[in-house]
């Protein structure tokens, strides 16, 4: 058994979540903060059995996208730095944590 903790875009975390129950797979999605993805996300978690993970992991490539956002991670004090301009950066839609669940019962 594998626990499958996703940290996805708020962009496509509706799109995910519908994605794995058509495929018969039970998510409980958790809002959440942190640094992960500039725009915002939310953590989704799904339990599966072991042969189904490679089949989990294409459904979640194909709901989320890649984006380019602005971000300002670099800023100064100084008055007409270039510092002070926002950069591009590249998201990636979805980081995914795979763990191994020693025991699993339904109460």
């Amino acid at each position: 058994m594998k626990l499958v903790m996703t940290i996805v875009s708020n962009s496509d975390t509706e799109k995910v979540m519908a994605a794995v129950a058509k495929d018969g797979y039970f998510a409980t999605k958790i809002s959440t903060t942190g640094q992960f993805l500039v725009d915002g996300h939310t953590a989704i978690l799904i339990g599966c059995e072991d042969e189904r993970v490679e089949n989990l992991y294409k459904i979640l490539k194909g709901s989320v996208k890649k984006r380019v956002v602005k971000d300002e991670r670099v800023k100064s004090t100084l008055t007409g730095s270039l510092l002070n301009q926002e950069i591009k950066v590249e998201e990636y839609g979805a980081v995914a944590f795979t763990m191994d669940i020693e025991n699993f019962q339904k109460f």
